[in-house]
Formats: C-alpha cells, sequence, structure tokens
C-alpha cells in the first residue's frame, strides 16, 4: 500500500465532496493486508482523502438532522403550544405556520446581511437553522398577542421583530462577543419581551374581565400537550444546533438533564401550588420546557450535568411562581395581557440563562480555561436584548395600532370564523348561543 499511496494520481478538484464522488475506494482488512478497489474513473484517491470525504458527509447529515429537528419545533411544537383557546386552534397551528413560512424568508436575508461573502448571501444549512432561528423570536412573540391581532399585523410584527432581532444578535455575537449558544438571551428573552411590549401598547380595557373564549377545552389542551411534547423531545437539538462540532455531546447533554429536572420540578409544585393538590395542564404544557431555555447560554460550556439540573430545577420554580402568582399581576397592575404566559415559559427563563452564561463565564475565567468570553460582555448581551426588545416591542406596538390594519374588535377576540372558514356545527354553535343569550335578555326583561 505505501509504494500504491507514492504514486496515487488524483483528478485536481477543490471539492473534496465532488472529488470522492468521483472515485469509489474500498479497503479491506485482510489479516496485514489490504485490497484496493477502483471506479472505472481514472485515478485513485489516497484513503485519507476518503476518510476526510466520509467526515464532511457525517457532518453534513448531522447538520441536517439538527435542522429537521429545529423545523419541527418551528412548524409543529410552536403551533400546537397556543392550540390552547377552546376557539383558537386554526388559527394558533395555520398563523403560526404563516409566521414561520414568511419569517424564516425574511430571516435569511436580514441575518445574511450581517454575514454577506463577496458582496453575497450564503445559503446553505446553516443558514436555514439560523432562520428558523430568527422566526423562534416572532412566535413567541406571537404568544403575548394570542387572539388579539390579525394575520395583517403577524406579518407586520414578523418584519420588524426579525429585523430588529437580526442588529441585536450581530451586537451580541459580532460586538461584545458573547456566548449563547442555545439562544436563552437573544431568542427567548428578547422574543417575550418584545411580545409583552407590543402587549403593553395593545392593550384593552374590554378584555381586563376574561374573556369568554379565554379559556381552554379538555381536547384543546390535549392539543396543545403534543405541542409541549415535539418542544421536548427536539430541545437538545436546538440547544446543539449551531454549537461547535466538538461542543454538540457536550449541549445535548445539559439540555437532556435540565428539561427533566425542571419537568419533575413543575409536576411537584403544580401539585403544591393547587389547593386541592392537582396537577395543572397550563403548568405543565410550559413550565416542563423551562429549564431547555434557562440552560441554553451555558449549555456548551457545562462540563457536569448536575450543573444543568440545578438551573433546570430552578427555572422550572421560577415558571410555576411565575405563572401562579406573576402573571396575574401583570395583568392587573401593569395592563400586560399575556395570553400564552411566555414571561414565564420564554422571559424569565431567558433571563435566569443569561445570570448563568454570567456566572458560569465568571467560573471559567477565574480557571483560566476562557479567555475568549468575559462576564462583563455576558452582561451587555442580556441587557441589551432586554433592552431593545422593549424599545422595539412599544415601537412596534405603536404602528400595529393603526386603525387600518384590521384589528379584531374585543368581541370577537379568541375566535377563529373571524378569519377562517369553520365546521358547520361550530357555526351552529354560535348562532344557538348567540339565540340563548337574546332569549335569554328578553326574558329578563319580562
Amino acid at each position: 500500500m505505501d509504494e500504491l499511496s507514492e504514486t496515487i494520481e488524483t483528478t485536481p478538484s477543490p471539492n473534496r465532496q465532488l472529488l470522492c464522488s468521483e472515485y469509489s475506494v474500498r479497503a479491506s482488512e485482510q489479516g496485514s493486508s489490504r485490497s484496493w478497489k477502483r471506479s472505472p474513473a481514472s485515478g485513485i484517491v489516497t484513503l485519507e482523502h476518503q476518510v476526510s470525504c466520509w467526515a464532511t458527509e457525517c457532518i453534513i447529515l448531522l447538520t441536517f438532522i439538527v435542522f429537521q429537528d429545529v423545523h419541527v419545533m418551528i412548524f409543529v411544537g410552536f403551533g400546537f403550544l397556543m392550540t390552547f383557546l377552546k376557539k383558537y386552534g386554526f388559527s394558533s397551528v395555520g398563523i403560526n405556520m404563516l409566521i414561520a413560512a414568511f419569517g424564516l424568508q425574511w430571516g435569511t436575508l436580514m441575518q445574511g446581511f450581517w454575514h454577506m461573502q463577496d458582496g453575497k448571501i450564503l445559503v446553505d444549512i446553516n443558514s436555514m437553522i439560523n432562520a428558523d432561528f430568527s422566526t423562534a423570536t416572532a412566535l413567541i412573540s406571537f404568544g403575548a398577542v394570542l387572539g388579539k391581532t390579525s394575520p395583517v399585523q403577524m406579518l407586520i410584527l414578523t418584519i420588524l421583530e426579525i429585523t430588529i432581532f437580526a442588529c441585536n444578535e450581530h451586537l451580541v455575537t459580532g460586538i461584545f462577543q458573547a456566548t449563547d449558544v442555545g439562544a436563552s438571551m437573544t431568542i427567548h428573552a428578547f422574543g417575550a419581551y418584545f411580545g409583552l411590549a407590543v402587549s403593553l401598547v395593545l392593550y384593552r380595557p374590554g378584555l381586563k374581565n376574561k374573556h369568554e373564549n379565554e379559556e381552554p377545552t379538555y381536547h384543546s389542551d390535549l392539543f396543545a400537550m403534543i405541542g409541549t411534547l415535539f418542544l421536548w423531545i427536539f430541545w437538545p437539538s436546538f440547544n446543539s444546533a449551531i454549537a461547535h462540532v466538538n461542543d454538540r455531546p457536550k449541549a445535548i447533554t445539559n439540555t437532556y438533564y435540565s428539561l427533566a429536572a425542571s419537568t419533575v420540578v413543575t409536576f411537584a409544585l403544580s401539585s403544591l401550588v393547587d389547593q386541592r393538590g392537582k396537577f395543572s395542564m397550563v403548568l405543565v404544557q410550559n413550565a416542563t420546557l423551562a429549564g431547555g431555555v434557562a440552560v441554553g447560554t451555558c449549555a456548551d460550556l457545562l462540563n457536569h450535568p448536575f450543573a444543568a439540573m440545578c438551573i433546570g430545577a430552578i427555572a422550572g420554580i421560577i415558571s410555576v411562581l411565575g405563572f401562579h402568582f406573576l402573571t396575574p399581576v401583570l395583568a392587573s397592575k401593569l395592563n400586560i395581557h399575556d395570553t400564552c404566559g411566555v414571561h414565564n415559559l420564554h422571559g424569565l427563563p431567558g433571563v435566569l440563562g443569561g445570570i448563568a452564561g454570567i456566572v458560569v463565564t465568571a467560573i471559567q475565567r477565574t480557571n483560566g480555561k476562557s479567555a475568549q468570553h468575559t462576564p462583563g460582555m455576558q452582561a451587555a448581551a442580556l441587557g441589551s436584548s432586554i433592552g431593545i426588545a422593549l424599545a422595539g416591542g412599544a415601537l412596534t406596538g405603536a404602528i400595529l395600532k393603526l386603525p387600518f390594519l384590521g384589528q379584531a374588535s374585543d368581541k370577537n377576540c379568541f375566535d377563529d370564523s373571524i378569519y377562517w372558514e369553520v365546521p358547520e356545527e361550530e357555526k351552529l354553535h354560535v348562532v344557538h348561543s348567540n339565540n340563548y343569550d337574546e332569549q335569554s335578555r328578553f326574558e329578563a326583561t319580562m
């Protein structure tokens, strides 16, 4: 084989993958000798080239698998998670799909603008993953205003938010050189506080008392749980998607155990905060995912799963208490109506993830393990993400408040029939309900 290697002739090609497609070389171990087989093409490639090509193909395949997982999270996970409202399932899944399909195209352009090569935007699997990431911010904000905005308003929000997100992400990763591999700060915290700012500006006094359609049914909660399970299963891929290849196993492991810890804590606390000691489907649908959000920033930095489990447990506690105590206060005192509770699933755990990133970076820097990332830049990244999100959300909310954008009336909020063709039985149910209300009012006057 040594003599053969010295006389190897290779076809000039700058692309190793193309080279591998031109030649087929197989080495089979037979004792101490190797037998080589050459394809009909002229020339032979060396074994090291073939191994290199195999490695490249494996990396591409693994990246594509991760992309598929993230894609499922965006279109299925987020969509079904918001189907808990009894008469807003079509819009939850349908508008989610519209936002995602539109947003990933706009995200490709906005993020590509900051990473142009020779004046061109590079489009590959990695850019597609980042496009899905940018879309996630708009979907998180969609949860804060779910049922209260029109499709046109959501498309405008998507354009503005992804544009602002791309600028903030460049500031965080390009200027501050902060680490945020799972995007706890740049996606989750940003999307949540952007949506809360929009919700504040679009606040409707008529919805202060809970709308009749703003509640789940047995079956709608079951559909929402499907979304939770898809997100839960694929979250390790989300947090490891843009990590360095060598750090992906660590990011996957840490996310895996953080999610498990937050799930156990959520079930325990859900029973404790309920007067009858029962589990809450709202908490199980959302707070079980808080561990994946919180561990995102430092998912590729933690060397021990126990640290990730601690972060996940704290995230579960914060999320449950936020749903139980903080959400009513935001609605009654600050006029922030958060339909899906994104503040408790994405906002607070995202802030926790940013703080965890500061602490872990400081510890590693003290031990001399990390000279690239500094606690100060991590803190600046967290502050900029929240501040830019609040300012951008307020500006976006002011634009969406323009009367010609087709915002539904208070009475028609949380109702699919305003924008969708619904089955006849649903229409009959609405008619019967209206007739019953009119008859009740008539009888009350008699």
